[in-house]
């Protein structure tokens, strides 16, 4: 013999049957079918309301919502979203909470939902991402401790091709350039590093990729924009090859910046620079930075109190370093021989470390260049990035 299956309006109709054939008292029909006399009492009052049907389960869905987002708010959002199509809930909430602090602005899920609603968050495919390294490089624990720069990948405008040059605050993320050029080379960005040194002073330390014109591949990476970084006093950075990730933050910047103001590109070179201009103004002064707990990078970028020089120094050396002035072609001439550094390194002066009698470091400011050993018949060998 098969169970007898029952379900739960199978037993509420039972239950009711056995009470209109009022053989027990309501307490006693509550006890046998094993519920509460107020759970007994709802169905009876339910089944007189709306008969058999009255004893299906209602929507506990409350009838009203206390905090809904009124069409008003509904539509502050809504334009707020039109006006930065890329920025996310986080973002937007704090922007309209910035411009009218005193309303209660929806949570930034309930935001995110209304945007989804509205058909205003595009749908992504997700993808598998590589798990995050730690940055080998150094922290920015303040303003001007460290400047982030690169190029953001070529395009053409107007049938030419646009490099634009960006330069970034680590610690503020302030965005202090973007600048398009015609080429990556040292003659035109080295002219806007001076310019944004000149506007806001000079950094402890530059990070950039091993691409030209920050780095090349003579001795210590250097090249003629990184010696003179060095010469006024800033210590150049440049993260692994193939790891874009140790410079992320910059990076990720990029990302935002192609998103607003190279899809499409524009019609000239003068549109396409006014569109970094207004980005730039827009991302330092009213986008909201989650690293920043959700203030502008405006807010927390200071000036560097160190000026651009008029004079450019010689780098300093301790007291018992040798110092020794390269040839224009980057030829040192020392100990009865010559060494063949770099062209990057003409006329510069070059600090010589002794090891032994036969042996001496060579540095640029803080950036070691190699070995430089004598050997058979006084002949200098100089063996360029060696370990120290």
């Amino acid at each position: 013999m098969p169970w007898k299956e029952t379900c739960v309006m199978d037993q509420r109709e039972a239950f009711i049957s056995d009470w209109l054939a009022r053989r027990t008292t309501l307490t006693e029909l509550c006890c046998r079918y094993g519920i509460s006399r107020k759970t007994g009492t709802k169905w009876v009052q339910r089944f007189y309301e709306g008969g058999l049907p009255g004893l299906v389960d209602h929507s506990r869905r409350p009838q009203r919502i206390a905090h809904a987002v009124t069409p008003a708010v509904a539509q502050a959002i809504i334009e707020a979203r039109m006006r930065h199509p890329l920025w996310g809930p986080q973002k937007l909430r704090s922007w309209l909470k910035q411009r009218d602090p005193a309303h209660d602005w929806p949570a930034q899920s309930t935001i995110g939902l209304l945007l989804k609603k509205q058909g205003l968050v595009p749908e992504r495919r997700r993808r598998l991402r590589t798990p995050r390294l730690s940055e080998p490089l150094s922290a920015a624990q303040e303003p001007n401790v460290t400047w982030c720069t690169d190029f953001k990948g070529c395009f053409r405008v107007a049938g030419r091709y646009c490099h634009p040059l960006t330069i970034s605050d680590a610690f503020s993320r302030y965005l202090l350039c973007v600048q398009s050029l015609e080429a990556e080379r040292t003659e035109f960005v080295q002219p806007e590093f001076e310019r944004v040194f000149r506007e806001y002073g000079l950094p402890l330390r530059i990070r950039s990729d091993n691409g030209a014109p920050f780095a090349s591949r003579a001795v210590g990476g250097l090249s003629k924009l990184s010696v003179w970084w060095i010469r006024l006093g800033i210590t150049p950075e440049r993260i692994d090859p193939g790891c874009p990730q140790q410079n992320g933050r910059h990076e990720r910047m990029h990302r935002t910046l192609k998103a607003e103001t190279a899809r499409p590109p524009k019609d000239d070179a003068a549109a396409q620079q006014q569109a970094f201009d207004e980005f730039r103004r827009c991302y330092n002064d009213e986008r909201p930075h989650e690293a920043l707990s959700n203030a502008t990078p405006a807010s927390v970028y200071r000036l560097s109190p160190r000026p651009f020089p008029e004079l450019l120094p010689d780098p300093m050396y301790p007291p018992l370093f040798d110092v020794r002035r390269a040839y224009k072609d980057g030829m040192l001439a020392l100990f009865g021989g010559y060494a063949c550094l770099s062209p990057a390194l003409g006329l510069q002066a070059i600090g010589i470390e002794t090891v032994d009698d036969d042996r001496w470091r060579l540095w640029f400011g803080p950036v070691y260049l190699g070995v430089l050993s004598k050997v058979a018949k006084g002949r200098l060998e100089f063996l360029r990035n060696s370990p120290k």
